[in-house]
């Protein structure tokens, strides 16, 4: 149930393999550690990572009169979790559901979770532009969908399945709040200098070319992967990293454009 959630993003990407799932669960952490109550819902029914990379594999989930409860990260309950990863026993079992059965258990995470009030609803999608991503267009049309934070690489191939997801935010009235480029590059752990070990710019590039803004790029920096697995923010343990910095834009532009 989204009535009592005052701002719903989506983060997007035609391509898999970007980091969508990093940056959604950056992106909820940091909107956390500014004061914000933030649910993050991961609808990617084929590679739910979500749960892996804040450490809360192997948690129950239940349900209660107004449906599933979120699996919430500390006492606090300010950052709750819904992920069909909770369902599955092993983290390799694989969901084998054709499109039907998908898409009803996409409207069941977008209208049986019991979210309570949330100033932020961040939904991790899966890569594309097909059944499940118009799933969720079709339930958030009563609350809504504030925005689309849209995740890319650098290479040209990936930059060509995101222009995709573009046309499908044009199409279907989603606003894009702009585009992130994640992979940019490769930051030595030692001396931290950055190296383009792929192209570069084709976030700003993509960016230019949607007349939406360019949110920031994110390297490769090995001292961020060692976060997965815990709910630890980049922004505590990392202050002043480049990612640091881009969060903490991602999280301004949010406040900027979203009800507060």
């Amino acid at each position: 149930m989204l009535d009592k959630v005052k701002n719903v993003i989506v983060v997007l990407s035609g391509k898999g393999g970007v980091g969508k799932s990093t940056v959604s669960t950056q992106l909820s952490l940091a909107l956390r550690k500014n004061g914000f109550k933030v649910g993050l819902l991961d609808i990617d029914l084929c590679g739910p990572s979500v749960p892996y990379l804040l450490g809360l594999e192997g948690r129950d989930i239940y349900q209660c009169s107004e449906g599933w409860v979120p699996v919430y990260t500390d006492e606090s309950q300010t950052l709750g979790v819904m992920s069909i990863g909770f369902l599955l026993k092993k983290r390799e079992d694989p969901v084998i559901w054709r499109g039907p059965k998908k898409t009803m258990m996409i409207r069941q995470f977008l209208t049986d979770v019991r979210w309570d009030e949330l100033d932020y609803l961040i939904i991790d999608t899966p890569p594309g532009t097909s059944d499940e991503h118009i799933t969720v267009m079709e339930c958030l049309k009563e609350v809504g969908c504030h925005g689309a934070i849209i995740v890319t690489t650098p290479q040209e191939v990936a930059l060509d399945d995101v222009r995709k997801e573009v046309t499908f935010c044009k199409k279907t009235g989603i606003k894009i709040v702009g585009i992130v480029e994640n992979m940019s590059g490769f930051v030595c752990p030692h001396c931290t200098s950055c190296t383009n070990i792929f192209s570069s710019n084709g976030g700003a590039a993509l960016a230019t070319y949607a007349e939406v803004p360019h949110l920031g790029t994110l390297p490769i920096d090995p001292r961020v992967g060692v976060l997965a697995g815990s709910t630890v923010s980049v922004l505590d343990e990392l202050p002043d990293s480049t990612t640091a910095a881009v969060f903490t834009n991602l999280v301004e532009n949010l406040k900027s454009l979203t009800v507060t």
